[in-house]
């Protein structure tokens, strides 16, 4: 593992509380690897057989779900230091159920499931730390997935952004926020058309409910 690799992923949530020494160890040890990915590029296709453990270092990957008429459905969005395809190693039935694609230029380093959650060679302490951080990556995922369900279960479009929003300035702590997505993305995330999603924005922004400009919004039916 490159030494510039274990500098940029050392204050990762994943490696809290693994010194930088240790974490360098312990990747070479578990067999870890970096792979990188251009924009659009497809790093794991559904029903691909699912091994390991990917961790964004850089750049961005969206997890995906295409039905039978090809229509795609953005499910969530991972940024650096996010984990992604731990929802099937985990499983009785590793097949994804998804895609995953490079929204950007990409590295992704990948930790074989089957060695972090067995006993190193070194049985150590750094290892079962990791085992810990894991586990909230996992929950703090799950709860991400609650939100888009909470989302995409509204019946209006418009209660369907608003939902989103609000779940964003929630995590901000502020009405004024800047979303991850772009319109398409947006869409797809909310299972809607896209011009149908400018239409509300335009719409909800004329009767004084929000503002925005490109990915920025400061949002006016919540009180402040």
């Amino acid at each position: 593992m490159e030494h510039e690799i274990v500098n940029q992923i050392t204050n990762f949530p994943l490696f809290d509380g693994i010194r930088q020494q240790d974490l360098e160890a312990m990747l070479h040890c578990l067999g870890a690897f970096c792979r990188d990915y251009k924009k659009s590029e497809i790093l794991i296709l559904e029903k691909s057989y699912m091994k390991n453990i990917g961790i964004v270092v850089s750049g961005s990957i969206q997890m995906i779900k295409e039905d039978v008429w090809g229509n795609q459905a953005l499910l969530v969005k991972m940024k650096p230091a996010e984990i992604f395809g731990e929802t099937f190693v985990c499983g009785t039935h590793p097949l994804a159920k998804v895609s995953f694609s490079a929204v950007s230029d990409s590295k992704v380093l990948f930790l074989p499931f089957y060695k972090v959650i067995g006993i190193c060679n070194l049985s150590c302490v750094f290892h079962h730390r990791l085992i810990e951080n894991m586990m909230k990556a996992i929950a703090d995922k799950n709860i991400r997935l609650i939100e888009k369900i909470e989302v995409t279960s509204k019946k209006s479009l418009r209660d369907k952004i608003m939902t989103y929003l609000l779940q964003e300035a929630e995590r901000a702590g502020k009405n004024t926020i800047f979303i991850p997505m772009n319109r398409k993305e947006l869409a797809d995330y909310l299972c809607a058309d896209r011009s149908a999603v400018a239409r509300e924005l335009a719409a909800m922004r004329e009767e004084g409910l929000l503002e925005f400009e490109k990915r920025k919004f400061h949002l006016l039916f919540k009180e402040e």
